[in-house]
């Protein structure tokens, strides 16, 4: 790789022997691999691997599932958790803190989001 950087929020990479658009075209759809060690996150970015099996706290502490997976979204991008796979944004308005050494995210949800009948009850 010869080069890295983002248009238009997406990467854009230059490899040698790779002059324009034409000698680009096999590559489309390829997938493109990097070790991880070679990966800058910033200070609010992680990696999906590492929130899988944080535990959701509350305020309180309390636990509410667990992270099975991460989706990407074009809005933005969900945690799924617990068995039923509840569909938590990972926005601001709802993540107040991750830490991925202790496996803990935590966060503050409207009534109902994990469990309808929290919405019911409130």
């Amino acid at each position: 790789m010869r080069s890295l950087r983002l248009h238009k929020g997406r990467p854009l990479v230059a490899f040698d022997g790779i002059g324009d658009a034409a000698a680009a075209e096999p590559l489309v759809g390829a997938t493109l691999a990097l070790d991880r060690a070679d990966v800058a996150l910033a200070a609010d970015e992680f990696f999906d691997d590492d929130l899988i099996g944080c535990a959701l706290v509350d305020a309180r502490g309390a636990v509410l599932g667990e992270v099975r997976a991460v989706e990407h979204y074009p809005a933005q991008d969900v945690l799924l958790v617990g068995a039923a796979r509840a569909m938590v944004p990972l926005v601001r308005e709802f993540v107040r803190a991750v830490d991925v050494r202790a496996k803990r995210i935590a966060v503050e949800l409207p009534p109902g989001l994990l469990d309808a009948r929290e919405a019911e009850e409130a």
